[in-house]
């Protein structure tokens, strides 16, 4: 027990960058923090920190162990909680990590009426649109629409997210529509920096690809699609975005013969919860969520109208 103790302060002291940060974190002394470090130091023969008055840095040891600590650690605690709570039952703690795009527009609403439907659950929430291992952050589940593989991780399919080419009329007045990808190397474009500058689109005879220069490149949609509504060039947008323009038409949808590929949405659930009955539920519940703002209907509005 003292060793996984100790672990927690390296973790903490990892997290904080002092001592005196991981102390207050930890409700101890600094000295608690420094005679824990050096007793997890003496057991594994290694100097886990470079330390100066000044900085306090990873050693190479350090940095190997720190991605192990914290597996070790979320599994241990995962044990802990098994324990003492039903996994059959729709109880007990959820750590999610989530886009922050479609949680602006649906998974934050989402998140709490599962809440509010099931009270024996507790959320923790972090949005993020970058690429990391659910297990190097103790997550739960990570909503995803990034093509990834992690080791010790499954990934369940949700929905997909309809996504379209569009541009606004006044840029295509003045530079023309592209009949087929391949035009688009001519046309300024708006760039979702997570999905890189090749564009994926599907034709009669199969996938068709194009390497586009953008002219802005961004990880949030809503930017791209104000810079497609001003006319600054063309953007692929998910259709729950960009269906106002098309209404009030500040945005008009392009080759919609040969359409971009729609993009998945998934859930990567470290191995040792994909049988929880939280977990599972919540992944249902975020799938018909994504199902219904694809089609443009309110999943909240219907269940008040039907009840």
């Amino acid at each position: 027990m003292d060793t996984l103790t100790n672990l927690k302060t390296f973790l903490a002291v990892s997290n904080h960058g002092n001592f005196t940060a991981a102390a207050r974190s930890l409700h101890v002394v600094p000295s608690v923090v420094a005679k824990r470090i050096a007793q997890l130091e003496n057991t594994l023969g290694n100097r886990l920190f470079d330390r100066t008055t000044r900085t306090l840095e990873l050693t190479d040891a350090g940095s190997r162990l720190l991605p192990s600590a914290r597996q070790c650690l979320a599994e241990f605690e995962a044990l802990l909680q098994h324990a003492s709570t039903d996994d059959s039952k729709l109880e007990g703690h959820l750590r999610l990590m989530l886009p922050t795009t479609i949680s602006m527009a649906a998974l934050s609403r989402s998140i709490t009426r599962f809440m509010a439907t099931h009270p024996g659950i507790t959320v923790e929430t972090l949005m993020s649109d970058r690429s990391v291992s659910p297990l190097e952050e103790n997550i739960d589940v990570m909503i995803s629409g990034r093509l990834a593989h992690y080791d010790g991780v499954v990934q369940l399919p949700l929905a997909p997210t309809m996504v379209g080419l569009y541009g606004s009329p006044e840029y295509l007045a003045q530079r023309g529509s592209p009949k087929h990808p391949a035009d688009l190397v001519d046309h300024d474009c708006l760039v979702f920096s997570p999905q890189g500058n090749t564009w994926a689109f599907e034709s009669s005879k199969g996938p068709v690809y194009v390497d586009v220069q953008p002219r802005l490149s961004s990880d949030d949609n809503y930017t791209l699609t104000l810079g497609a509504q001003q006319g600054l060039g063309l953007a692929i947008l998910p259709a729950y975005i960009a269906r106002a323009g098309l209404q009030d038409g500040s945005l008009i949808a392009l080759m919609t013969d040969i359409p971009p590929q729609d993009r998945w949405y998934r859930a990567h659930v470290p191995k040792r919860n994909e049988k929880l009955a939280r977990v599972r539920a919540l992944c249902e519940w975020i799938r018909e969520d994504i199902e219904a703002l694809n089609s443009g209907q309110d999943r909240q509005a219907q269940s008040a109208q039907s009840s």
